[in-house]
C-alpha cells in the first residue's frame, strides 16, 4: 500500500491507497523541519498516525512537506519516516510546493502557488519546479499568507487601531487580557507562524467588514507585487493556488489577480485528492 502525505506548517493530511483506490484518510500536525526535529516528528507519528495505521502494510511513502526544500531538511523528515515505517521499500520526501504544482497542473506547464499559513509560488515545467522566488518565511516575507494577514490585524489590535466594535470582538474572540499575553505566547510558542496565522480566522469571520477586506486585499497585493509579479511573463499564465487562505478569500484574490492582468485558474483548499490522482494515474501502486 502507498501512503501519500501533504504537510503544511499547521497540519498534515495523509492518504493510504491500495490498487489505486483511497482506503483511509488521516490527519496530524504539520512537520516543517524548520520548526521541528526528527525526534519530535517520530514521537508525533507514534502517538497519532501509527495508532490508527499499521506501519507494516505501507510499502511506499510520498511525503510532500513545507520546509522540505534542501537535502538537509528533507533528511530530518526522512529519518523519522524510516523509523516509523521500517518495512517501506521506498520513501520519497519532496517540497510541498511540488505537491501543489502537481495537484493543480498535473503534466501541464504553468504557475502554481500556496496561500495558507505560509506562502510560496513557482513556475512548473510539467514534472518539477522550474523557477521559485523564495517567500522568505513568516519573519521576512510570506506576503498574502495567514500569518502575514494575521500579523497585520493583531498589530493593529495591540496598538488600539481597530474600530471600537472590532477591537472588543477581537479581544473576546481570542480571550486576550493585554498585549503582554500576546508577546508571551508569541515568543514562547514552538510555532509562532501558526500563532500569527490563527488571527487570520478573525478575518474569515468578519470578511465583509471594510477594514478586514482591506487587510486581506493589501496582503494579496503585496503577494503579487513582491512575488507573483517578479516571474518572467507571469501574465501569460493562469493563477493556480492551493491553501485555505486563497480558498476562503477567493473573491478578493480574483480581484487582485485581475488588477495584475492575470486570470484565475484553479483555487483549491487542499491538494491531497488531486495529488493522489497524480500518483495513481502514473501507475504508482
Amino acid at each position: 500500500m502507498i501512503l501519500i502525505a501533504d504537510s503544511g506548517s499547521t497540519k498534515t493530511d495523509w492518504c493510504l491507497t491500495k490498487d489505486g483506490l483511497q482506503t483511509n484518510i488521516f490527519h496530524t500536525i504539520g512537520y516543517n523541519p524548520y520548526f521541528i526535529d526528527t525526534e519530535a516528528i517520530y514521537y508525533s507519528l507514534s502517538e497519532n498516525l501509527l495508532k490508527d495505521l499499521d506501519s507494516k502494510c505501507v510499502s511506499k511513502i510520498y511525503f510532500y512537506g513545507a520546509g522540505c526544500s534542501t537535502a538537509e531538511k528533507k533528511d530530518i523528515v526522512r529519518k523519522a519516516l524510516v523509523r516509523s515505517f521500517p518495512d517501506a521499500t521506498e520513501i520519497h520526501v519532496e517540497h510541498d510546493l511540488l505537491a501543489s504544482a502537481r495537484a493543480l497542473l498535473g503534466d501541464e506547464k504553468g504557475f502554481a502557488a500556496i496561500l495558507g499559513t505560509g506562502t510560496n509560488s513557482c513556475l512548473y515545467d510539467g514534472n518539477d519546479v522550474s523557477m521559485n522566488i523564495d517567500s522568505l518565511g513568516y519573519l521576512l516575507g510570506d506576503e498574502g499568507s495567514g500569518s502575514y494577514i494575521g500579523k497585520k490585524i493583531v498589530r493593529d489590535f495591540m496598538r488600539g487601531r481597530l474600530e471600537p466594535e472590532l477591537q472588543a470582538r477581537f479581544k473576546e474572540r481570542f480571550q486576550i487580557e493585554d498585549n503582554e499575553q500576546i508577546f508571551n505566547t508569541l515568543y514562547s510558542t514552538q510555532f509562532p507562524n501558526r500563532y500569527l496565522a490563527s488571527f487570520c480566522k478573525f478575518a474569515d469571520e468578519y470578511v465583509h467588514h471594510p477594514y478586514i477586506k482591506n487587510k486581506v486585499r493589501d496582503g494579496f497585493r503585496d503577494f503579487f507585487k513582491n512575488l507573483v509579479g517578479k516571474y518572467p511573463n507571469y501574465k501569460e499564465y493562469t493563477f493556480n493556488c492551493v491553501g485555505s487562505v486563497g480558498y476562503v478569500f477567493n473573491e478578493i484574490l480574483e480581484e487582485v489577480a485581475q488588477s495584475y492582468d492575470m486570470k484565475i485558474g484553479r483555487v483549491i483548499k487542499s491538494p491531497l485528492d488531486d495529488l493522489v490522482k497524480y500518483h495513481v494515474d502514473r501507475n504508482v501502486k
